[in-house]
């Protein structure tokens, strides 16, 4: 794959455009960091040594009668107690930024939401939560839901496209009345009614809403396979016997993929953009946690703290921009008009 010329000329064409290249390389450093964001956005320590022990409370849950303390139970590491003994035998190492995203700030010198300072970075929201914690694991949480929306809404929509595409007849006649009546339905509204039934959790929602995505993708297909059933090598790879899925997955998908990858950028988009508009309603993902949308919600209710909806106004811009830049540079790599 590597040495495929053609990739080449794609990624020669992608690098082309500076915005899309340098965007792409932007949005994966922050997206690798906000993986990494136990390693330094956390109310744990990283490392804990006591009396010539070494101990990792980010990835395991230790009794604070091992660390000086008087019960078998897991040490809070934010008590001035416990801190105050483990620093007699030892030494504490904290992360950059020493909250989660659900980290109550109790020593405010304001009253929340406080501003910026240098113990909460960007300020805390209303219920004294650190906003740049909320932030990095909103960001991550996002990601990763609208990541796994598309995989999953692209292999729907593209089997579907297929089969419409290459059989055509009654299966696309049916096929595209069905679609007219499912894309017809209001998906946000429909989300809204269905997620209202059940508390919902990162895998119904997700669920639900590939439910309403997968259809985005067909028409783009199915225009593809509606062409290329008919080339010559198709046909003669019918005339030889070769079965219908591996025409369809062989032969024909390679070039149905341009038309595909081209438009998966704004599809990742458009399901980033989906989540955080239900959160910001508060239909979208459980109560509590770090979300983009939360953050919008927090600004419009708390008009006197603008820290919160700047936050909240930045961070969203400059993802949605990163993305819709990823977008263009991808839909020129594989024009074959600008190779």
């Amino acid at each position: 794959m590597r040495n495929n010329p053609i990739n080449g000329n794609r990624w020669t064409q992608f690098k082309k455009n500076k915005r899309g290249y340098w965007s792409l390389w932007i949005f994966m450093t922050l997206f690798m960091l906000s993986l990494l964001a136990e390693l330094w956005i956390n109310d744990k320590p990283v490392m804990v040594s006591y009396q010539q022990h070494w101990y990792f409370p980010i990835i395991e849950e230790i009794p604070e009668n091992r660390l000086g303390g008087d019960f078998d139970i897991n040490t809070d590491y934010r008590d001035p107690y416990m801190v105050a003994q483990i620093e007699k035998a030892g030494w504490i190492l904290w992360p950059l930024v020493p909250f989660s995203f659900d980290t109550i700030n109790f020593e405010l010198s304001e009253p929340a939401p406080s501003p910026p300072s240098n113990i909460n970075y960007l300020g805390t929201d209303d219920q004294g939560r650190d906003l740049l914690a909320r932030l990095v694991y909103g960001f991550r949480i996002s990601v990763l839901f609208a990541l796994t929306l598309t995989f999953f809404s692209s292999i729907i929509g593209i089997v579907v496209g297929a089969v419409q595409g290459y059989y055509g007849g009654r299966m696309d006649l049916w096929g595209q009345r069905i679609l007219e009546i499912w894309e017809g339905l209001p998906m946000l509204f429909m989300l809204i009614i269905l997620a209202s039934f059940v508390e919902p959790t990162f895998s119904w929602l997700l669920g639900l809403m590939i439910l309403f995505s997968w259809p985005s993708l067909v028409s783009v297909v199915r225009a593809e396979f509606l062409r290329g059933r008919h080339l010559e090598y198709v046909k003669a790879a019918s005339a030889l016997g070769v079965s219908d899925s591996k025409i369809m997955f062989k032969h024909i998908l390679p070039n149905a993929m341009i038309a595909t990858l081209t438009f998966m950028p704004y599809l990742f988009t458009g399901a980033l953009t989906t989540l955080t508009s239900l959160d910001f309603l508060g239909f979208g993902l459980p109560l509590g946690s770090a979300s983009l949308g939360e953050m919008v919600a927090q600004g419009k209710d708390n008009l006197h703290a603008p820290w919160l909806a700047i936050t909240a106004f930045i961070s969203l811009s400059t993802i949605l921009v990163l993305l819709v830049f990823i977008g263009e540079a991808t839909r020129d790599a594989f024009d074959p008009r600008k190779r």
